[in-house]
């Protein structure tokens, strides 16, 4: 259901449940997990690429799973959501999230996770938990600091889907393109110093998050934490 395959520093992750859009089960979420917590713990690491197999990138939650899901044990599920999403927030390294297709429901709060979103012509993204009788949650909570709250409001409210070309504009996405764009910032980022990547991922966190006299204050400490001399 997940595939992984490393080469030169890069992880790439493929969501593999192509008869199912890329759903995602328990299962699922589970092996993503895995391999997330996997990489965060390889010295080599440079750069991950998270994208699926077949027709689309992720069509959402495992509608089987969702509607066998009672009071009882819903939180647990969005909790396994959450975890993997947790986790690439937490990835030292940055993370690309390479998208095509549909991009659906915890698909594509798998993907505002990402450091970086490339997706390519006729992706399509929306968020229709609202249909279904249940609020989007999780990291969901992330769309309003991508893309604005009444961006991220008319997605969650109306349920309505948008094309690549609309989410690059509502700064969803970073880029519309395919494999050859997703090469090319993998590139880059290979090129680039690791050690000050991964400072400059926990900052770019900070901000999203703490005050700006918090921020700053941060900010500077890393940045004399960087000119520190190798012994």
């Amino acid at each position: 259901m997940v595939d992984v395959e490393s080469e030169g520093g890069v992880t790439r992750i493929f969501l593999n449940r192509p008869e199912k859009v890329n759903a995602l089960d328990s299962a699922a979420l589970g092996q993503l997990l895995a391999a997330l917590l996997r990489i965060s713990e390889s010295p080599d690491a440079r750069a991950v690429v998270l994208a699926g197999r077949g027709k689309a990138f992720c069509g959402g939650a495992d509608v089987k799973e969702l509607s066998a899901l009672t009071a009882a044990n819903a939180g647990g599920f969005v909790q396994k959501i959450h975890a993997v999403c947790d986790a690439i927030r937490k990835l030292p390294v940055p993370v690309v999230a390479r998208l095509h297709g549909a991009v659906i429901g915890a698909g594509l709060e798998i993907a505002a996770a990402c450091d970086l979103r490339i997706a390519a012509e006729g992706t399509r993204f929306a968020m229709p938990e609202v249909r279904l009788a249940i609020p989007s949650v999780v990291e969901a909570a992330l769309l309003p600091r991508l893309m604005g709250s009444g961006r991220a409001a008319w997605l969650v409210l109306t349920g309505e889907a948008i094309d690549a070309r609309r989410a690059f504009e509502w700064g969803l996405i970073e880029q519309v393109g395919g494999d050859d764009a997703v090469d090319r910032v993998v590139q880059i980022l290979l090129g680039n110093d690791a050690k000050a990547l991964q400072m400059q991922k926990q900052l770019l966190q900070l901000w999203e998050e703490a005050p700006l006299s918090v921020s700053i204050e941060k900010s500077v400490a890393l940045f004399a934490r960087s000119k520190e001399q190798k012994p």
